[in-house]
Order: structure tokens, then C-alpha cells, then sequence
């Protein structure tokens, strides 16, 4: 099962905007070197603030509509993220308890797999979709691998 990882900072947009300590880094660092010797990780990273850069794209019914950062009031925000290869849904929360965090909220969200689509999509769409997911992890990061 695959599992998005989402970081919330609980300060304003603003307060996130900060660069993490150099200890933070390290800390965070350990962490994601415990995933992939795990072969949990598949990826991750943080994201720029939305007040440095970002754009949001608005549908109103077929029509796009592109809406230009940077942007200076969200309530929102996803500061980073993770993408997860794990057992179950417990294997991920369990993982994500030990996160080096503070002040902060993880939001976990398991993605849907190709099999969820049976009886939707056909069985070529679905073996597609299937190595794309296959090829996707065979790229993901591996213990020892900077």
C-alpha cells in the first residue's frame, strides 16, 4: 500500500516560511535514512513557501485559470510531503508517530491502487497503471544510495 505523507505546519504561512536549524536537518535526515533501509520511502521532500513561489490552477468547468504566486494568506499549507510503500495503514501511522517533528501535523492519505479500478477501467488500463506504480518504485531511493 502506498501512503502520501503530508506536512501541515500548525504557525501561519508566514511563521513556516522559516528555514529549519541545521539540527533539524540532521534529525530529519536520520529519519529518512531509517525509511529506506526500511524500503519504506519512495519519495519525498519540502516544498518552497508559498509566499517565495507557487502558482494554484482553477478549473471552471473545462476552462483552466492559472493564478500566479507567490501567495501571502493560507490558511492551509503543505510544507512537505513523503510517499510511503508500507504493509498497511498501521505500518504508516506507526512510522509516521516516530517523525522528528514539532509543532506540526502529519496528514496521512492512502493513494488508490490500480485494483481499486476493477470493474471501471479495463484490465489493459489497469496493468498500465500497474507498471507505471512497479516502475516508479524501482526508482525510489535505496539504503546506501545518496
Amino acid at each position: 500500500m502506498r501512503v502520501m505523507v503530508m506536512v501541515k505546519p500548525y504557525q501561519s504561512a508566514t511563521a513556516a516560511d522559516r528555514m529549519p536549524s541545521a539540527e533539524a536537518v540532521a534529525e530529519m535526515g536520520k529519519y529518512n535514512d531509517e525509511l529506506i533501509a526500511a524500503g519504506v520511502m519512495v519519495d519525498g521532500g519540502g516544498l518552497k513557501p508559498l509566499s517565495v513561489a507557487g502558482a494554484r490552477i482553477r478549473w471552471s468547468g473545462r476552462k483552466a485559470m492559472v493564478l500566479d504566486g507567490p501567495f501571502t494568506e493560507t490558511k492551509e499549507v503543505i510544507g512537505g510531503y513523503w510517499i510511503w510503500q508500507v504493509a498497511d495503514f498501521a505500518e504508516a501511522v506507526a512510522w509516521a508517530r516516530k517523525a522528528p517533528m514539532e509543532d506540526t501535523e502529519l496528514e496521512l492519505r492512502p493513494f488508490f491502487e490500480p485494483e481499486d479500478f476493477e470493474g471501471i477501467a479495463t484490465p489493459e488500463l489497469i496493468a498500465q497503471e500497474q507498471g507505471w506504480r512497479e516502475a516508479q518504485l524501482a526508482k525510489a531511493p535505496k539504503a546506501g544510495q545518496g
